[in-house]
């Protein structure tokens, strides 16, 4: 499913925290957003999700401006990962995945065992199979995270949002959870602060200030004379003895 924003803007009580970004993401492409904090990368997240609507420019969902869309439609077409997403109700690891499955319920197409069969799929992917009839309350925060994911890739969405989805991970899961996105056949948008990491997805999108500094193919975006301006750092690409892809490093100016 393709998703484009064009010249979005938006500001609150005066205050401009996005202006004029355009970018667009193909069908199956991961596109990363990086930036520095308070560069509106949520920002950007909120308004392709539909959770806020731009002060200026519109969201094209598949061709379709996502303004025209019911929340229900939104729903079944887009799931997000939120960085903070916490509910102080007693419920079980399995009871937050299965409400990925909400938007495509009703009196008319009840629960299902295909439904089912997606939440058991969803807890695999994430491998929290056996964290299923924990409750919420005795689980770590990095566990949370990925029955956030779980629930999301349960809501069998054309376009996953994901807010900086590998905070609270050990790497192990960092790069489970980005070769997971990678594989799955949705367009994803990612935030994320590992610059690293996003070289491994189809674009790249480097947000400063609220403005689009760089996007394109990640080694493009990510040019190390950019990057060090934009985070005020000395970046340069470092290719190893055994001729893997190369990776940026960093120094303090």
């Amino acid at each position: 499913m393709k998703i484009e924003a064009r010249n979005l803007s938006f500001a609150v009580r005066g205050k401009t925290l996005l202006q004029d970004v355009s970018l667009s993401v193909e069908p199956g492409e991961t596109l990363a957003l990086v930036g520095p904090n308070g560069s509106g990368k949520s920002t950007l997240m909120r308004l392709l999700s539909g959770i806020a609507r731009p002060t200026q420019g519109q969201v094209l969902l598949a061709n379709k401006p996502l303004a025209q869309l019911t929340r229900r439609q939104i729903a079944q077409r887009i799931a997000i990962v939120e960085q903070q997403a916490e509910t102080a109700e007693r419920i079980t690891a399995r009871s937050v995945v299965e409400l990925g499955r909400t938007p495509w319920l009703t009196a008319l197409n009840p629960w299902s065992g295909d439904d089912t069969a997606l939440v058991d799929k969803a807890l695999g992917t994430v491998e929290m199979e056996s964290f299923a009839l924990r409750e919420w309350s005795t689980l770590s925060g990095g566990e949370r995270q990925r029955l956030h994911i779980a629930r999301a890739l349960a809501q069998r969405p054309g376009l996953l949002l994901l807010d900086e989805p590998t905070n609270h991970l050990d790497i192990h899961h960092q790069l489970s959870i980005l070769n997971c996105i990678r594989n799955l056949k949705v367009t994803s948008v990612v935030a994320l602060h590992d610059l690293n990491q996003a070289l491994t997805c189809d674009k790249v999108a480097v947000l400063s200030h609220g403005r689009l500094a760089a996007f394109g193919a990640p080694e493009q975006a990510l040019a190390p004379e950019t990057v060090s301006d934009i985070f005020g750092i000395r970046a340069r690409w470092v290719r190893d003895a055994e001729g893997a892809d190369p990776f940026l490093s960093f120094q303090l100016t």
